[in-house]
């Protein structure tokens, strides 16, 4: 079976929508896993939102941005840790249409899947506990790629191939017993880049093939401006390289 794996598409509609063309040209692939942070950061809450639950062959999962704006929808805690873009996430949060926090309420932190004699797993980031609210800030830290910190880091999942997200870089490593892959953030790279992978699991064996679209961000960067997004100026300097 061959599937895609993306995450943290951070509200950015035109990166998705050029990783979703590219996976339809390629063909043969069975199933999506979106692996968090679809919404925040970017301007486009709803239409990325839209596109991921108008698919039946999309599978969910949130991320630590996605739970911080549903935290305040759901008036609940907000995590401290992220009061420096609470602004932006009370933006996100008045932006999002309610049929599609009802959808996000939905989703679970992670997904477990057993293909092919494979034990599958998908998370944002490795927990260090997986039932604290999101104001407890239950991610583990993040730590600096490598198959080392990776084993250390999944030290206690046993399975085959663990997908993840929440840091932006690309991460690809191979252990005896695990292949740990991060795709990369799909909506926050610089340049008009959206990286993405194909996992073709067969038997005995997981290949992994990192894709990386190309797409023009001249007017999502734009966007922005046009607008009005909170503290827009830092986000696209961070996240997006611009300035």
């Amino acid at each position: 079976m061959k599937f895609a794996v993306i995450s943290d598409i951070h509200g950015n509609a035109p990166a998705l929508h050029a990783v979703l063309e590219e996976i339809h040209q390629i063909g043969g692939i069975g199933h999506i896993y979106c692996l968090g942070d679809m919404i925040g950061i970017g301007p486009h809450t709803n239409e990325v939102m839209d596109i991921l639950c108008n698919r039946a062959d999309v599978s969910m999962i949130t991320g630590n941005h996605d739970e911080a704006v549903l935290a305040l929808l759901n008036d609940e805690d907000y995590p401290g840790s992220h009061s420096h873009i609470r602004k932006h996430h009370e933006w996100v949060a008045e932006e999002l249409e309610n049929s599609y926090m009802t959808e996000l309420n939905k989703l679970s932190r992670t997904i477990e899947e057993q293909i092919e004699g494979h034990s599958l797993f998908f998370t944002h980031y490795q927990y260090h506990d997986q039932d604290a609210p999101i104001h407890k800030d239950p991610l583990s830290s993040i730590v600096k790629p490598s198959l080392k910190n990776m084993k250390k880091l999944f030290r206690n999942c046993q399975h085959t191939f663990i997908g993840f997200g929440h840091h932006h870089p690309v991460h690809y490593y191979q252990s005896s017993t695990t292949t740990f892959l991060n795709a990369g953030s799909l909506g926050c790279q610089k340049g008009g880049v959206a990286p993405y992978a194909i996992i073709d699991v067969k038997q005995g064996d997981i290949k992994v093939a990192l894709k990386r679209a190309s797409y023009d961000k001249t007017d999502f960067l734009e966007s922005y401006e046009k607008l009005n997004v909170p503290d827009r100026w830092n986000l696209l300097k961070i996240f997006h390289g611009v300035g």
